[in-house]
């Protein structure tokens, strides 16, 4: 659909899900069934919310499939994967 379109430019094809850092944090960390101690610490707080449009790729008739925590949830999947195979197929290089 979308090599088969007219449209230019940067687009974004996010869902309009909103989440802070920390909700991605805590998200990949519990799909990671990981014990991790986050540190804050002082910085610079930038800009305190994103405003976008999805209208340009809605206008394609594209939405999200899955869900934010779904698609985090394939994708650290599919990393941990390919994760282990390359452990699997360095594991000959190893002395």
């Amino acid at each position: 659909m979308l090599m088969q379109s007219d449209l230019e430019g940067p687009t974004n094809i996010g869902s309009s899900q909103y989440v802070t850092v920390d909700e991605l944090v805590e998200t990949v960390i519990e799909i990671a069934g990981k014990d991790i101690h986050k540190k804050y610490v002082e910085g610079p707080v930038g800009v305190q919310a994103r405003n976008f449009s999805n209208a340009r790729i809605y206008s394609l008739g594209w939405k999200a499939k899955v869900p934010l925590k779904q698609g985090i949830a394939r994708t650290y999947r599919w990393i941990e994967t390919q994760v282990e195979k390359s452990r699997i197929a360095n594991c000959g290089l190893r002395i």
